[in-house]
């Protein structure tokens, strides 16, 4: 089980990581393995929807059980697959990177962290950072 210490170190670490790289504002979104939301963090002068995205990514990454770099592969070779998955978990699936799951060192999976605002590359390198801050094991399914 993902705990509310683990998350918090999570979000403290990619809120870190983001400030240091000068990423643009951020929402992140933590998750655990039955897809209910541990935390949900908006940085200052984030845009209206982020939210929603970032959800979108670590939702996505949860029903599918793979991260949203492999979500994002998938839309490019099966695009039909992916919008019938995407409507089959009732809308809430982002197949770009930025959602990121979370494992334990045996492979459990404990949760996903998606998060949203700057490119995807840097919003998957921010949850990246933060997974392993906190001891855990990041699956972005590449």
């Amino acid at each position: 089980m993902l705990t509310l210490v683990q998350a918090q170190a999570i979000l403290a670490a990619t809120l870190a990581h983001a400030d240091g790289a000068g990423f643009k504002p951020l929402v992140i979104a933590i998750l655990d393995a039955r897809g209910a939301q541990k935390l949900l963090a908006a940085q200052d002068g984030t845009s209206l929807k982020r939210a929603e995205i970032a959800l979108g990514k670590a939702h996505g990454a949860v029903a599918m059980g793979i991260g949203s770099r492999a979500l994002h592969k998938m839309a490019l070779e099966r695009p039909y697959f992916v919008e019938a998955a995407t409507h089959a978990v009732g809308g809430s699936l982002v197949p770009v990177p930025g959602g990121v799951l979370i494992r334990d060192a045996a492979g459990t999976l404990l949760g996903a962290v998606g998060i949203s605002g700057d490119t995807s590359d840097n919003d998957e390198a921010a949850a990246l950072s933060g997974i392993a801050a906190a001891g855990l094991v990041a699956d972005t399914g590449a």
